[in-house]
């Protein structure tokens, strides 16, 4: 049998980040510096974000539509040899290349109608330099050459929430399913000293006011960031095109997400209790837990709205809020019928967002641990099985001024 393990306080970076600082200060710099251990899973394994990325499938399709009539509405660009777009937040797998391959055919559809002169195009695919974008460009090795995949590639590692790009360079840009996660952990959240620690869980819905408040600074500040720079690398007259996780009109920061019944089933709240059962059984160590905070805010209708207004070099041409259910009918009551298969389901899925995260702080063995208990808590609750689970998404259509 296993026993608790009494380390597992302790944060473990991969080896090739080095600090040098105490057990706290490791974990501050953590905090910081997300960037250096926060990606999607990579690889082709069972909990790979390629292997796992059906929910975002589905939100980009709900959005698709919006996309394409913001693509049928911009303006051409007379004269230029190539049209340049980016995916910021690209992760791996088919989500991000077929949305650039719906961009590229929709745009040369268009100058094809209206222009005597079609452009070639040019897709920059961008996320953090841990990204697998390996992976990613395996994908389209077998159609490498242009006159096939009729668009030129280029990878563009580094943060959306700084500039990537040289000024007026882009003339579409597309960040889809990404702004939802913040560029860092807020400091009072991780600080014993602050009226906004949050100790006691691993994310804010349920915390008090003051970690709220610190989580809403962030991700104000981080969208602020990412529309200045946007301001400077997107051309006149360009596309800027978001979809991301929030929260709909006159909903406040602490009801993060909307409904009892997405509140109960969220993988949020099923990891924060993982988390709690086993600091509550020895596992981990509290420190350990109240150290760690999922970096994500659902911003809402307003907040996205407020953000455009103070950067005043976009026209929001189209801003909506839409509800994506977890799984149809029909694939509830097959779950019903094999709910071991759908606890491992739904472990794989929250570790191809996480695992790398959680793995940064606590190791290998631990994350298995964790991920085990949570599996196990979908597997055996029924009454998670008949809830219905919504994901909030805005989307945005923007013009540059």
């Amino acid at each position: 049998m296993d026993s608790p393990a009494t380390t597992m306080g302790v944060l473990s970076i991969p080896s090739t980040i080095e600090h040098k600082f105490s057990n706290n200060g490791k974990r501050q710099a953590w905090a910081r510096e997300l960037h250096r251990v926060f990606c999607m899973q990579g690889g082709d394994t069972d909990v790979s974000y390629a292997n796992n990325s059906e929910p975002t499938a589905c939100a980009i399709a709900l959005s698709k539509p919006l996309l394409h009539d913001a693509i049928a509405s911009m303006r051409l660009f007379h004269g230029e040899k190539s049209i340049r777009i980016a995916d910021l937040g690209c992760a791996t797998g088919y989500n991000t290349v077929s949305t650039v391959e719906f961009v590229v055919q929709s745009l040369r559809k268009r100058y094809e109608a209206e222009q005597s002169h079609v452009p070639e195009f040019e897709a920059s695919f961008s996320d953090l330099p841990s990204n697998d974008f390996n992976s990613l460009f395996q994908l389209l090795l077998p159609s490498f050459d242009v006159t096939e995949r009729p668009y030129f590639v280029a990878a563009v590692p580094g943060s959306f929430y700084g500039r990537l790009f040289p000024s007026g360079k882009l003339h579409l840009v597309v960040s889809l399913n990404s702004l939802h996660w913040l560029s860092r952990i807020p400091e009072a959240v991780l600080s014993r000293q602050s009226s906004g620690w949050n100790k006691g869980r691993v994310w804010i819905d349920g915390a008090n006011r003051d970690v709220v408040d610190a989580y809403a600074k962030q991700a104000q500040e981080d969208l602020d960031k990412f529309l200045h720079c946007r301001k400077m690398e997107i051309a006149e007259g360009g596309v800027l095109f978001l979809l991301m996780a929030g929260r709909p009109s006159l909903q406040p920061p602490e009801n993060q997400l909307n409904d009892e019944d997405t509140r109960a089933k969220h993988p949020f709240t099923i990891i924060d209790q993982a988390w709690k059962e086993l600091v509550n059984e020895g596992w981990l160590e509290e420190e350990t837990r109240d150290m760690f905070n999922i970096p994500a805010y659902m911003r809402s209708m307003e907040e996205v709205s407020s953000a455009f207004e103070k950067c005043k070099c976009f026209e929001i041409k189209s801003m909506k809020y839409l509800k994506l259910i977890e799984h149809s009918k029909e694939k509830q009551e097959d779950w019903i019928k094999d709910p071991i298969l759908y606890g491992r389901a739904k472990a794989n899925l929250v570790q191809a967002g996480l695992r790398p995260l959680i793995e940064a702080h606590l190791g290998m063995a631990p994350t298995e641990k964790l991920f085990s208990r949570f599996e196990k808590k979908f597997s055996e609750d029924i009454n998670l099985l008949n809830k219905t689970c919504f994901y909030g998404l805005i989307v945005v259509s923007a013009i540059r001024k």
